[in-house]
């Protein structure tokens, strides 16, 4: 498990570790939280582990952007699927269900190793007891600064929004009578 943050973001990280994730490791937040970023620090990491598939958030609760798993995918040139709702391994492939605009689901297979933004809600977290908190309090959480990521301090990118705007108006649809 991969956090990046303030040492703070240490609570998170623990509640992992008594929820069974082997390894935790809190990376120093960098001044600018711009999602290309954030990608490129976990790329840093990530890039020379082991594994078989990363599992992100869709978007961030702060600017909504979305850009983390996709962004993170594309630098370890990896398949990724976003908005996913539902996911079954199988063998060396991973077959997800993910949300479309409009409600619509598809199912895509992926090839192992790929990258997944998970949707809100597609589990139910797994309950912690007291006893297993306190034991992932003593387990090691690692911590790494920007720099021993190979990040500079102060390091951004250009990543920038150049216009802001309501989509144009269209005129009402119409029904059209027919036979399906």
């Amino acid at each position: 498990m991969i956090t990046i943050g303030p040492e703070e973001s240490k609570e998170v990280l623990t509640r992992c570790l008594a929820m069974g994730a082997d390894r935790a490791l809190r990376i120093e937040g960098p001044a600018s939280q711009d999602g290309h970023l954030i990608a490129k620090i976990l790329s840093q990491v990530i890039k020379n582990q082991s594994f078989d598939l990363i599992l992100t958030g869709v978007q961030a609760e702060d600017d909504n952007y979305g850009q983390v798993g996709v962004s993170l995918a594309q630098m370890l040139g990896l398949p990724h699927a976003a908005i996913v709702t539902h996911i079954e391994m199988t063998g060396d492939k991973v077959k997800v269900k993910r949300e479309l605009e409009g409600g619509i689901d598809e199912v895509i297979e992926l090839k192992l190793p790929a990258v997944l933004s998970i949707q809100t809600g597609i589990n139910e977290p797994k309950y912690v007891s007291l006893a297993a908190l306190l034991e992932a309090e003593d387990k090691e959480t690692k911590d790494l600064g920007l720099e021993e990521v190979g990040i500079t301090a102060g390091e951004s990118v250009d990543t920038k929004i150049d216009q802001v705007c309501f989509p144009t108006r269209w005129e009402n649809g119409r029904n059209i009578k027919g036979q399906s």
